[in-house]
């Protein structure tokens, strides 16, 4: 039985790496294409391009690994069954049950690949990526509002009119107030950079309210002690869903303790603990699927098939994300129901097969 579980898992595990390998090599080619309009802006050269094009990959990889798994698992059960293969290791004495358990070791390898890429390859590689495109393009990294980034930190409020791909901040302007909320000073300061965690303020004019007195104070440089840290610029350069589970629970905590709205971030970590499990899912959804197709022998068909209920699957990922914020659903539930969906549609079928 060893053997024979080896050998199923092999069968499964080849067409889901050649599968994996097409579809990335589709988007890198999409994603060329897609740079190229932006060729010669300032210093994004070819060579800039390629770069960042490779530095995208895995986010690729992160989000097409569980289609890969469905379309390379149809198309192996399909193959087995095709060639009676699939008859033969059920007369041998493996049920559908256990031919699914088997093949769940292929699901467990991509679904730690899958957590591995997603949680600590991607986050980055993404960031390099928007850093090469932005320096490149002599851009900076985000405006929310013209008067550029505002940041709420304790008790303080603090405007930043640009920040570099660096995460450094240029022309900063801090608005302190004490607990009754009147204002205690307003510092500008022309650069900060972040060491040893402090920022350290360069160019520094201090204007300080004292009762019915105002002072003015002038320093080249200053230590500035904030709850702000270079990782939430990370929100800046790339979207929730590819900061790394680290990076999103220190900004989750960030956003708590200035009682501001977490729930896009709680449900992008719950969906970086949830989704890697995907890859196990679509293996238990892909054995009975095969079985159905017994008689067919159209492997176009089935892979087409695949593709058609991967891409259903990211519709409904994206679906319930974007609902479940405007609706302010659990964070938990918003990650969880397509893949609990796919999970329960898989066993009905996989007890079908066994069964009827």
């Amino acid at each position: 039985m060893k053997i024979l579980g080896r050998y199923l898992n092999l069968e499964v595990f080849t067409p889901i790496v050649l599968i994996m390998i097409g579809l990335i090599g589709i988007f890198t080619f999409f994603d060329f294409i897609q740079e190229m309009p932006d060729l010669g802006r300032g210093s994004y050269n070819l060579l800039t391009i390629f770069s960042y094009v490779i530095l995208s990959v895995p986010g690729h990889v992160y989000e097409i690994v569980p289609i890969a798994v469905l379309i390379g698992s149809m198309y192996a059960v399909g193959q087995l069954s095709e060639n009676s293969e699939f008859i033969v290791i059920r007369t041998s004495g493996l049920s559908i049950q256990k031919i699914a358990l088997t093949l769940t070791l292929t699901g467990i390898f991509f679904t730690l690949f899958t957590f591995f890429i997603g949680d600590l390859v991607m986050p980055i590689t993404e960031k390099k990526a928007q850093e090469l495109k932005i320096t490149a393009k002599n851009s900076i990294v985000a405006q929310e509002f013209k008067s550029g980034l505002w940041i709420k930190d304790s008790n303080s409020f603090v405007n930043v009119e640009h920040v570099l791909p660096d995460s450094s901040l240029e022309n900063i302007h801090i608005y302190e107030f004490d607990k009754n909320f009147h204002l205690r000073t307003i510092t500008n300061a022309k650069k900060g950079t972040f060491k040893n965690t402090e920022w350290k303020l360069n160019d520094i004019k201090q204007t300080i309210f004292n009762e019915d007195k105002v002072f003015t104070n002038s320093l080249k440089s200053a230590n500035w002690k904030s709850l702000i840290k270079p990782e939430m610029m990370n929100v800046l350069l790339a979207s929730p869903e590819k900061m790394s589970s680290l990076n999103l629970i220190h900004f989750i905590r960030y956003l708590k303790t200035n009682k501001q709205k977490v729930v896009r971030y709680e449900v992008a970590l719950w969906e970086k603990l949830i989704y890697p499990l995907a890859s196990i899912v679509m293996i238990l959804f892909a054995v009975p699927f095969g079985c159905f197709q017994e008689r067919s022998g159209e492997k176009n068909v089935k892979i087409f098939i695949g593709i058609l209920i991967g891409i259903f699957y990211q519709i409904m990922n994206s679906s319930f994300r974007y609902i479940g914020l405007l609706n302010d659903w659990q964070p938990l539930l918003c990650a969880a129901v397509p893949t609990l969906i796919f999970l329960i549609i898989a066993v009905l079928m996989i007890y079908k097969t066994e069964y009827h």
